[in-house]
């Protein structure tokens, strides 16, 4: 960015900008002209404030940053300084992460962790995620705190590394052990309006996503959610997804979760607690604890549309008494159970369930979806349901991609690792590997188009 005047103040005194003077990032004149006057002292040119123009910044920020940084890509600043609303960051404007591990320094099971409390406006809200290309490794826990608003978190990664080389098991049973001896980590979002939490490999965490009541109009996208919680005597703890809602609409829409030893999706509340409207749509569970949506008290407003589950019980309801409204429509649950319990008014359509040893339907092609991600034209979920169990399932990957376009494929839990598969999009359908009855891919157009 040229050095330009920022205005209002119209000057910023040698005072104000001793660090940028004494570091040599602040540009100095002896004259200059200000509202027609000749001014003659020492003057800086400061950077345009991007809001006072209307135009949004780029910020970038380091494991090796400082919070003195100017949060430029040669200078950038320290992740805790940014995310807590320390430094100018303005609504529309974008926080580069750099690549590397952001390891915060508290160990304890009570540290949130890196804090966020950011405010973007629903016109520009504020944007955070890594460099392209780059792998952003959050160790030790995200927490989104009051007064955060309109922030969209991107594909970062958030884990806590004690997990892979302490034990998972504990001999103290409680879902809050004082023998954990280790960060609780994961992503914790106790407040925020109009937020989005996009393509975040979330994973080896005590509970992958802590999604409260405060948290009001905001979305779970295409997340992959694995490996969380902890064993212990009385059950295992930690799920994939922890949330509660009264006002406004929860989506949790597109992740792909497997692993852990708690639930993978728990929409649940005591008495006194809310789990009030909610669009939960195409996500995909296998291999992992239920997927419930219901607490003690009445649930409304339920929409559960197209999820794909395997070796995953779908439940619709709870303990409460009586619950109000749900709607429940082409769900597909393998080797698994859907019950709809006690609500007023429920719909429950063309959901297709194979009960645990059911007979397979041998007579069928494979069911196969393809999930553009609505966020980024290069990316999909891909589920497969195998009955046959072949090695091959033809896989149609138009009109998303076009023909002769390259993609790969990438196993959910080792995303970061190499892909799987690599192939070409041909005129008709494309013959892709399955081990297997089931399976879910992550795939990747290797013809970038940019993001949206």
């Amino acid at each position: 960015m040229q050095p330009v005047i920022r205005h209002p103040p119209l000057w910023r005194t040698e005072r104000e900008l001793g660090p940028q003077l004494r570091s040599g990032t602040a540009g100095v004149t002896a004259w200059s002209l200000v509202a027609g006057w000749a001014v003659g002292a020492i003057v800086v040119a400061m950077p345009l404030d991007p809001a006072a123009c209307g135009k949004a910044a780029e910020w970038f920020v380091s494991p090796k940053g400082s919070p003195s940084g100017t949060g430029t890509k040669q200078d950038p600043w320290d992740i805790t300084s940014a995310l807590e609303g320390r430094q100018p960051i303005r609504p529309g404007d974008t926080v580069w992460l750099a690549s590397g591990i952001y390891r915060h320094p508290d160990r304890t099971i009570r540290s949130p962790g890196f804090v966020v409390r950011l405010q973007g406006t629903p016109e520009q809200p504020i944007h955070i995620r890594p460099v392209p290309g780059e792998r952003v490794t959050i160790d030790g826990g995200l927490t989104v705190e009051s007064p955060a608003n309109y922030l969209w978190i991107w594909e970062l990664e958030i884990l806590v590394s004690e997990n892979f080389t302490l034990p998972r098991r504990l001999e103290e049973p409680g879902s809050h052990p004082q023998s954990y001896g280790r960060p609780w980590g994961g992503l914790n979002i106790y407040a925020g309006q109009g937020c989005k939490y996009i393509h975040l490999v979330i994973h080896a965490n005590a509970q992958g996503v802590s999604f409260w009541r405060g948290a009001t109009d905001s979305e779970l996208y295409g997340c992959i959610i694995y490996d969380n919680g902890w064993d212990a005597p009385d059950r295992g703890h930690g799920h994939a997804v922890y949330t509660q809602n009264e006002l406004g609409v929860k989506t949790i829409a597109d992740c792909i979760m497997t692993g852990g030893f708690g639930h993978t999706m728990h929409a649940y509340g005591s008495p006194r607690a809310f789990v009030h409207n909610y669009l939960i749509e195409g996500n995909v569970a296998y291999h992992a604890g239920r997927f419930l949506v219901g607490g003690e008290g009445p649930a409304k407003g339920i929409r559960v549309l197209r999820n794909f589950l395997y070796r995953v019980n779908m439940q619709i309801g709870y303990t409460a008494p009586e619950n109000e409204d749900c709607e429940v429509r082409d769900n597909v649950v393998v080797e698994g159970t859907l019950n709809i319990i006690r609500f007023k008014h429920a719909v429950s359509e063309n959901n297709f369930v194979l009960l645990p040893g059911s007979p397979r339907p041998m007579d069928r092609p494979s069911l196969v979806e393809l999930r553009p991600s609505k966020y980024d034209p290069n990316r999909a979920h891909l589920v497969i349901y195998n009955w046959q169990k072949a090695a091959t399932v033809d896989v149609d990957f138009r009109p998303w991609l076009n023909a002769e376009e390259s993609f790969e494929l990438k196993d959910p839990r080792d995303f970061f690792g190499p892909a799987v598969f690599t192939g070409k999009v041909a005129k008709g359908p494309t013959a892709i590997p399955v081990a297997g009855e089931f399976a879910a891919f992550v795939v990747k157009r290797l013809q970038k188009t940019g993001h949206k």
